[in-house]
């Protein structure tokens, strides 16, 4: 029963840093111009990646680690696998971002200027995110309202 709380607290939890940090890293990108923006974008970028990583490892321990109501019910939830359509167009969109700012963290350790144009666009792609994960919300609380489609 602890697990199960800690589990779900926890998914709750990166769900709650992961949107912060992915609508501060557009506001970031927004302002590039301004010093230091480049720093909040990074460390925005990486408190995303962190909530990414804890979101999913503690949803994948929730829908099949025997710690919640099963992987049948969530397999045959039409809402869950909205979810999960909804996780594949974020993961899907971050790609471009991800690659980016690993450009822009070997450039700044190997003492080079940054190219920031393309900072419009992954404010962009960072503000979709936000929706998107929005969306993911609203499945999942009516997945666990009982509601399927």
């Amino acid at each position: 029963m602890t697990l199960r709380w800690l589990l779900a607290a926890l998914h709750l939890l990166a769900l709650g840093i992961g949107l912060g940090a992915v609508f501060a890293r557009g506001q970031a990108l927004r302002h590039i111009a301004q010093e230091k923006a480049v720093q909040r974008v990074l460390l925005a970028d990486t408190f995303w990646g962190l909530a990414a990583l804890i979101w999913i490892s503690t949803g994948l321990l929730r829908a099949f680690g025997g710690f919640e109501k099963g992987s049948d019910y969530y397999l045959g939830n039409t809402l869950f696998w909205v979810k999960m359509a909804l996780l594949v167009v974020i993961v899907g969109l971050e790609i471009t971002p991800m690659v980016r700012l690993m450009r822009w963290r070997q450039d700044l350790r190997a003492g080079r200027d940054v190219d920031t144009s393309a900072a419009p666009r992954l404010a962009q792609i960072s503000y979709v995110q936000v929706v998107v994960t929005v969306l993911m919300v609203l499945a999942a609380t009516a997945m666990a309202r009982g509601i399927d489609l």
